[in-house]
């Protein structure tokens, strides 16, 4: 086997007892995560508004963010439920680039594992405790999932592994909304496939351990776009393909049929200022038609403090250095129109 094995990592229980939840935080994750599962079950009629950083890459520029979405959140929170998006692993296509701050603390230094367990940890109990928001992140790695699985709200399966066993047979064991997004080929029948997976009992190897699972009947579809046989981003935040899921939903029968349509990738071709408009149309489609209305239970929208992107040596204060994102100004004046449209 051609690897070289750095360092044995602590395992979760370890890392969680080194960095507790308190009694006080648990009753906010717990009301705050009954109120994410009332939206995805129809109970709660809001909006959600899954919205942050393309990646988390910076704890300091990160918590301002989720800071203002905390000001905002009380203006619009007849009419909207904020789930700020601290996304702290990112898939990369070919490997290469930034891979998240599990893995790179310091962007701007090597790799460190362990140190970077320990930093998204502290930056999602951080979140908990100065805001009240329990918060989103991609399920990238399953078997690293319960290093945050006591403080997550939401959690994302990408459109590179909504295929895999592992991270179907996983969500299926999680108590909290899972959002499978439809692969980059865009097929639909993939995704409905994942979400009769993650919403089955299965008896899977996890861990090193034998595990059962019942089912996740909060598992559901994000709706991001996808790329044809030209590699062009082509959008799939239309009509015709949210009528198109809501038939599908009702064939198959499953429990709480819902969509998250994701406003960037490839709904956007990654041009991040389209995203307003997008909302927007889709919001149109749901007053014009209430199959659409009923399954479409919010968005997901990538935004940071400044507009755009940068390299990462740049070090521009809440800029991404992954995938462009909305802006904080244009992101606050969004959020507000949406509330007054709803």
């Amino acid at each position: 086997m051609n690897m070289n094995f750095k360092c044995k990592l602590p395992i979760p229980a370890e890392v969680k007892e080194q960095y507790p939840v308190s009694a006080d935080d648990q009753k906010t994750i717990d009301k705050r995560n009954s109120m994410i599962a009332d939206v995805i079950t129809g109970k709660d009629k809001r909006l959600m508004l899954v919205i942050g950083p393309c990646s988390a890459d910076n704890e300091d520029s990160v918590i301002d963010y989720i800071c203002r979405l905390r000001n905002v959140q009380e203006k619009v929170n007849d009419k909207i439920l904020i789930v700020p998006r601290i996304y702290t692993n990112k898939p990369r296509t070919t490997g290469k680039g930034y891979k998240g701050m599990l893995h790179q603390p310091d962007p701007s230094k090597e790799p460190d594992m362990y140190k970077g367990i320990v930093a998204i940890r502290k930056m999602h109990l951080r979140a908990i405790k100065e805001t009240g928001f329990t918060c989103a992140d991609e399920m990238l790695y399953p078997e690293n999932h319960r290093y945050l699985n006591d403080l997550l709200g939401y959690v994302a399966v990408g459109a590179r592994s909504v295929e895999n066993q592992q991270h179907r047979l996983t969500a299926s064991g999680l108590n909290v909304p899972v959002g499978m997004k439809n692969p980059v080929s865009g097929s639909l029948n993939v995704l409905m496939n994942s979400i009769e997976a993650a919403q089955s009992g299965h008896t899977f190897l996890y861990r090193g351990w034998e595990v059962t699972t019942e089912g996740n009947p909060l598992a559901h579809a994000i709706l991001r776009g996808y790329e044809n046989h030209h590699s062009q981003s082509m959008p799939n935040y239309h009509y015709e393909t949210i009528q198109l899921l809501h038939d599908f939903y009702v064939s198959k029968g499953f429990s709480n049929p819902a969509v998250i349509i994701d406003t960037n990738h490839c709904n956007s071709g990654k041009r991040p200022l389209e995203q307003p408009r997008i909302v927007k149309e889709v919001l149109s489609n749901c007053r014009y038609n209430s199959d659409i209305r009923d399954l479409v239970k919010g968005f997901m929208i990538e935004s940071y403090i400044e507009d755009g992107s940068q390299k990462i040596d740049e070090h521009i204060y809440g800029k991404s250095i992954t995938d462009p994102c909305l802006g904080w100004e244009k992101t606050e004046k969004m959020i507000l129109e949406v509330a007054d449209l709803l």
